[in-house]
């Protein structure tokens, strides 16, 4: 896929565990999970809006576009 998921790095520079970030995002692991590894086929507007308000960062910090 050509976009990619770079939640993991955000978390690593936030120093934040995925069980932190789904309690404070109120998702579940399960569903942040998914994401985080990319394997998620869409992400509610709300859902990338909370995750950047609690790790402080833009949506272009978590998800880039690569060519293949």
């Amino acid at each position: 896929m050509a976009i990619v998921v770079n939640l993991d790095v955000m978390m690593a520079k936030r120093k934040m565990s995925l069980n932190e970030l789904s309690e404070k995002v109120d998702i579940t692991l399960a569903n942040l999970s998914i994401l985080k590894t990319g394997k998620a086929k869409a992400v509610r507007f709300s859902t990338l809006e909370a995750i950047c308000k609690v790790l402080d960062c833009q949506p272009g910090d978590i998800l880039e576009y690569v060519a293949e």
